[in-house]
């Protein structure tokens, strides 16, 4: 059977070219996309700043809820983290007491702070603009740092690696300015140090200070980690036992696991990328099955007849199902050569892109696995298998009479079993888009699930949708002349055909409209709301790195400011049903009687201490009522139970939560504002401001109130970009096998007379009506998503989110159906492949 098939594929090289680039770029994107969620679910740190070390005992790092639950008179207990954004403290007598231990050689507490560097130039950040992390020079032993000049701090004085001081131009004896929470430092250089071998350990700078200031520079209670290194022959195991019985319910790391016990801020975040990879490998994934199931269903179609020849010699409808299917075997692993390597490079291009946009850290990188490339070859071999199986189903029972025939035509039927299967997709859709809230983290991936089950209603019935939908067309084209009347004729007559090369051209709109236009609704929401937030203020302070809470209450105080607001931004965990989450939230301080930021609150007030306000949309979710006493977990781990006083409705860019901008300080290792929006009517405000803090931006409202939402759209672009890519060349490869499988109706048009000119009309007018057809649908099912999706985010109905992307859209899929219909014919008609007659 196998010797069969790579025969009959070498026959039918040309029918089988549009297969072969289809399952070569599935095998491609899938190993692609593979490899890219395979790095990010692998990735580790870059390096380890504690590889000097035994042990380290850390501080809070995530909240861990445990719950047990009566299940069959049984108790089933599950266990839920999530990590902190921020690290908790340890007890200030911790190392003191680990140092007593037999076996400790040393023992180093370590207290990490981000720190806002600055100089006469400006920020000075770490490569790919990292973090400063301070420190205290004790704890430059922990990694090692040596210096390599100058000499370790003193009271007023900083050392910085060796690439911080590269970047800023820093020599020792240089005057530098510190920026955190507790407020703006001036210290003097005094030396450069590095880890052996390099100048600054990846994703973080590191400054270090004179222990003795570490307390009142950081705001910190008590050391974040403390590190235990041991004395040279001592029993690890014994050690290791005796750290973990002192150090109480404080995790104890070893090995590998001691980077855990850095500040989340100086390690790279991977969570956001592992949703981001796995929704582009669930995209592809749909996307390879769709296109392959229709091209191999079309080559299956142009194959009619020698499978009618196969039925006469005695072949049954079970040996040639074996054939197809060897036959897609043998075509995925020849495409597989070719395509994983080609998967290689496009999950390099694409992770360079997602790291220019800012949507993974700058230090990803893609790590090849042979399994993950063998899991896509044996992937895209299967997704073909299943498409060829699925496609030769009721052609392999074609009649055997059939070969003797001019025209063989694959039994009718089943499409019984195509209404169920269009019926339950559809409903499913309607389910997702009517009971899952689309206004949640989670829409966007619904609005996927629901594109993709209307596509697959739609696949399921596409000949009778065509049929439906295509009938205006054909009418029209009926009326254009003879060549118009013709490709009327021939659509109707060839309806399967024609929605074999539509619904292509379904799925490329509809999979990637939804996407980008619903993207774009939400960043255009975010920057209304943001506008309309700040409506009220004249001017709005930043600084280029954040400014200490005192410095904008200062601020606030000035003559002449009636109202002014000061933000700092921040995530708290919150639980529901034992499951943690965490959400972005805002400090506020708020003076005057006048109201610079203007949040929508719908029912109660913004209060003080002691109480918080939520986003009417979260306060729902969580079944919250205002008076109600909410326990949450700040960015250090500190549980706190709020009040809620307030729900608002203006959270877009801005934050589900508000706390007092004193306790999100307090408890927030950055702890800085970022704008103080101010509300005045003296025109010489904003002149104060300049001249006691020369270094802060001192803009109007207007000029700032759009939000940066430019990563994540861009994020949604390159997936759309990838989609469509695919989907185009899928386009394009049914066409071309359409027009492939019409060679002799094509000689017999140029035999009865027609020209070549006469020809090519037809052919137009045909791609006409099946890209109508194609549009129609393909709205349709962006409409039936989009719709829902923008009720759900405002209660508005907007049938068309964004005119200009959409008018974009439909002339890029409408340009390339018509082109993809247009120039395989003219190829065709060359008069080498066809009967040379004259045109006359």
């Amino acid at each position: 059977m196998i010797r069969l098939a790579i025969g009959t594929l070498r026959r039918h090289r040309g029918a089988y070219l549009g297969t072969f680039l289809a399952a070569l770029l599935a095998v491609a994107l899938l190993a692609g996309a593979g490899l890219l969620l395979f790095s990010v679910l692998t990735a580790t740190p870059p390096a380890d700043r504690f590889e000097a070390t035994t042990a380290v005992v850390s501080g809070a790092r995530e909240v861990t809820l445990t719950t047990t639950r009566e299940k069959h008179k049984k108790g089933k207990t599950k266990t839920k983290t999530e990590r902190l954004s921020g690290a908790g403290t340890l007890p200030a007598d911790l190392a003191s007491r680990l140092a007593a231990l037999p076996g400790v050689a040393r023992v180093v507490p370590d207290a990490a702070f981000p720190v806002e560097l600055t100089t006469a130039a400006g920020p000075v950040w770490g490569a790919d603009a990292a973090p400063v992390i301070g420190h205290g020079w004790s704890s430059a032993a922990l990694t090692p740092y040596r210096l390599r000049a100058g000499r370790p701090p003193a009271a007023g004085e900083a050392v910085v690696d060796a690439d911080l001081a590269a970047r800023g131009g820093l020599t020792v004896g240089d005057a530098v300015r510190i920026t955190t929470r507790t407020g703006v430092r001036s210290l003097r250089l005094a030396g450069i140090a590095a880890p052996a071998g390099r100048d600054a350990l990846p994703a973080q700078g590191a400054l270090f200070l004179a222990d003795g200031e570490v307390a009142a520079i950081s705001g910190l209670a008590g050391p974040t980690a403390v590190a235990v290194l041991a004395q040279p022959g001592a029993d690890r195991a014994a050690l290791l036992a005796a750290v973990r019985a002192r150090a109480g319910d404080a995790p104890v790391l070893t090995g590998a696991d001691r980077v855990r016990a850095d500040l989340p801020g100086a390690l790279p975040d991977y969570i956001g990328p592992i949703s981001v990879f796995g929704f582009t490998i669930g995209i592809t994934a749909f996307a390879a099955i769709f296109v392959l199931t229709g091209t191999v269903a079309l080559g299956v179609r142009q194959r009619l007849r020698e499978l009618a020849l196969l039925r006469t010699i005695g072949a049954t409808p079970r040996q040639l199902r074996r054939l197809l299917g060897a036959e897609s075997l043998v075509l995925a692993a020849v495409a597989a050569l070719p395509g994983l390597p080609l998967g290689v490079l496009v999950a390099h291009l694409v992770a360079a892109r997602f790291r220019h946009l800012g949507v993974v850290p700058a230090q990803f990188t893609v790590r090849v696995n042979p399994v993950v490339l063998l899991l896509a070859g044996f992937a895209g071999a299967l997704v073909t298998l299943v498409a060829a199986r699925f496609a030769g189903r009721r052609a392999v029972r074609i009649a055997p009479a059939q070969a003797l025939t001019d025209t063989a035509v694959a039994p009718r039927g089943g499409m019984a079993a195509r209404a169920v299967a269009a019926l339950v997709a559809a409903a499913g859709a309607v389910a997702v888009l009517t009971f899952v809230p689309l206004g949640g983290p989670f829409g966007m991936g619904m609005t996927f699930i629901s594109s993709a089950l209307l596509l697959c209603a739609v696949a399921a019935l596409g000949p009778l949708l065509v049929r439906l939908v295509a009938a205006l067309p054909r009418r029209l084209s009926a009326g254009t002349g003879a060549a118009g009347w013709l490709a009327a004729a021939t659509t109707r007559a060839e309806v399967r055909r024609t929605a074999a090369v539509a619904v292509p051209l379904v799925l490329m709109f509809a999979i990637n409209a939804p996407l980008l236009l619903n993207g774009e609704l939400l960043a255009r929401l975010a920057g209304d709301q943001q506008s309309a937030r700040l409506a009220g203020a004249t001017t709005l302070v930043t600084g280029a790195t954040g400014l200490p809470l005192d410095t904008a209450a200062r601020v606030a105080a000035l003559p002449g400011v009636t109202g002014a607001v000061a933000t700092v931004p921040t995530r708290v965990v919150l639980a529901q049903g034992g499951k943690p989450q965490d959400h972005a939230a805002q400090g506020l301080l708020r003076t005057g009687a006048d109201g610079a930021l203007d949040l929508a609150v719908e029912a109660g007030a913004l209060a003080g201490d002691g109480t918080f306000a939520a986003s009417a949309d979260l306060a729902d979710s969580y079944g919250w009522r205002l008076g109600d006493e909410v326990p949450l977990w700040l960015p250090d781990g500190e549980r706190v139970v709020l009040r809620l006083s307030a729900r608002y409705t203006r959270h877009r860019g801005f934050g589900e939560l508000t706390l007092p901008a004193g306790l999100v300080a307090a408890h927030d290792p950055r702890g800085l504002v970022t704008m103080v929006a101010l509300r005045h009517s003296d025109g010489a405000v904003a002149e104060r401001i300049r001249q006691r803090w020369p270094d802060l931006r001192v803009v109007p409202t207007a000029a700032a109130t759009r939000t940066d939402d430019g990563n994540q759209q861009g994020a949604w672009e390159l997936l759309v970009v990838v989609s469509l890519g695919f989907a185009a060349i899928a386009v394009v490869n049914t066409f071309a096998i359409s027009a492939a499988a019409r060679r002799r109706e094509f000689a017999d048009l140029r035999l009865a007379g027609a020209t070549a000119r006469q020809v090519h009309r037809l052919v137009d007018r045909e791609a006409l009506i099946t890209v109508t057809a194609g549009l129609v649908l393909a709205v349709a099912v962006t409409s039936a998503v989009v719709v829902p999706f923008s009720l759900a985010q405002d209660g508005v109905f907007r049938l068309v989110v964004a005119p200009a992307t959409y008018l974009v859209l439909l002339a890029g899929v409408a340009g390339l159906g018509l082109a993809g219909g247009a120039l395989p014919v003219r190829l065709v008609l060359r008069r080498r492949d066809l009967p040379a007659l004259g045109d006359r």
